[in-house]
């Protein structure tokens, strides 16, 4: 599975200089391919492709662009299969879940993005003059390993729809399937130049995409460290920045909710991609009346997890992403076990059935206090913290103790009760009872969670500039 060579200016060329390095899989830790880290010599190649490409391509008709989209979105149908297994090998995310949220998630953003596009008025009247909405220009995106094809898909769909071109930075971690994805896109026949990816690691070619004077907008999901680095690179050429960062989200269990149903599918949407998930709802608040109650729900819960190889369709839990992904984790159990939570499920070490690969256990805190560890670090990991609160007011105050605000959950029998507690939570998203993931909603983050929105119109809006044209007749 070697992918040695970068995508740009319409054709597959070898790197300035020569440096590789493996991917990993991380259920075998065995070697499964190798791309070569390039250079900020390579980004200077891909935007200067993408900067001659804007100046035909943002002229470019809507109905033009929906046929290349309509071209993207055929290839990747057709693949899907293929994508869905090597994110399995990259990453290891089990097969069933890569196939069905995976895969098929990141198909829809080209999808919704033709459909934004379709309708969408690039020109209106507004007053007394004329508002149009214009491509930005060259577009640096820098993604992350956990979701190799969703977080490129949510970047590249609505920039190469709104007029706008591209230099594509994906995950050194799992770039596989991107590169898949670069060849979809190359034979729907979208213009040379318009969609350009260049493999590298974040200290080299990350920041060289950050901080080029050819790219107009930088858009970055990753660690929140490493977005406040992303910013400060492109605050001397002044360029739009988006950023989709960490996340602590709290899932509040109301007392007239179904304890033991929202505790369940509470430890389950924590697990969701091994905890590898920006949003998942990591802290758990329980009624204190509750609390024994919920500890035997989520051991219940646990004791459901189907560890094992992502290749077996009945897997549900695979492993980490990678040898650190695993000391991370482990390291911050040790620290919940000696902080004073009350460890309910899994622990430290490796599964015993596991022999190789970066395999953790399930786990679950109770008794965890707002200010333990692991109440506060983004663990990302299959580790649930439970707390308790007495009252709604004190569930809000803990559920916003945080510096970030990616998402929120709340449980409750009464819609109108759930809705109130909605309001005060200070998250970009909101899901009330088990609400389904709609990729169609903004999706991002308050406070250190980010700024800007993907998905749908308004992730499309965040790769266009605002014109007033004043003094036209109307």
């Amino acid at each position: 599975m070697d992918r040695l060579m970068f995508y740009i200016d319409g054709a597959w060329v070898d790197p300035m200089r020569a440096s590789t390095i493996g991917v990993i899989n991380p259920a075998t830790e065995e070697t499964i391919g190798r791309i070569s880290l390039g250079s900020s010599a390579d980004v200077d190649r891909a935007a200067a492709a993408a900067r001659r490409a804007f100046a035909t391509y943002c002229e470019t008709s809507v109905e033009q662009r929906l046929f290349w989209l309509g071209g993207i979105i055929d290839g990747f149908r057709a693949r899907l299969p293929e994508l869905a297994r090597t994110m399995t090998l990259e990453m290891g995310s089990p097969i069933t879940f890569a196939t069905e949220r995976q895969a098929t998630v990141a198909l829809f953003h080209f999808e919704e993005a033709a459909r934004v596009l379709a309708d969408f008025a690039f020109e209106e009247r507004m007053g007394a003059g004329i508002v149009r909405h214009e491509p930005i220009g060259v577009c640096g995106l820098i993604t992350p390993w956990n979701w190799p094809l969703n977080q490129v898909a949510s970047k590249v769909a609505p920039a190469i729809a709104a007029g706008c071109t591209v230099v594509l930075k994906p995950s050194e971690i799992a770039p596989l399937s991107a590169m898949i994805l670069a060849e979809i896109i190359h034979a729907s026949g979208l213009p040379a130049g318009v969609f350009n990816l260049v493999n590298g690691d974040g200290p080299t070619v990350g920041e060289a995409i950050a901080s080029h004077p050819e790219v107009d907008l930088v858009s970055f999901t990753g660690s929140t460290s490493a977005g406040i680095r992303v910013a400060m690179l492109a605050a001397p050429t002044v360029k739009r920045v988006a950023q989709e960062l960490g996340g602590k989200s709290a899932n509040i269990i109301l007392p007239d909710a179904d304890i033991r149903a929202a505790v369940i599918a509470g430890v389950h949407a924590c697990y969701t991609n091994a905890g590898q998930n920006c949003q998942s709802p990591t802290r758990m608040l329980v009624h204190v009346s509750q609390r024994d109650v919920a500890f035997d729900a989520a051991r219940t819960a646990v004791a459901s997890i189907r560890l094992g190889d992502p290749l077996r369709p009945e897997t549900t839990l695979g492993p980490l992403v990678s040898q650190g992904q695993f000391d991370k984790v482990q390291k911050l159990i040790q620290t919940g076990i000696d902080e004073g939570a009350t460890l309910l499920a899994g622990g430290l070490g490796r599964p015993a059935e596991m022999n190789r690969g970066y395999y953790v256990h399930p786990t679950v805190f109770g008794d965890v206090t707002p200010q333990m560890t692991i109440a506060r670090e983004e663990i990302f990991g299959p580790v649930l913290s439970i707390l308790n609160y007495e009252t709604e007011d004190e569930a809000v105050e803990i559920a916003n103790d945080t510096p970030f605000g990616l998402a929120g959950f709340v449980q409750s029998s009464d819609p109108q009760r759930a809705l109130r507690l909605a309001k005060r939570i200070r998250a970009g998203r909101v899901y009330l009872n088990g609400a389904a993931f709609d990729r169609s909603l903004p999706f991002g983050g308050y406070k250190q969670s980010g700024n800007g929105r993907e998905f749908g119109i308004y992730g499309f809006r965040e790769y266009l500039e605002v014109k007033a044209v004043l003094g036209y007749p109307g």
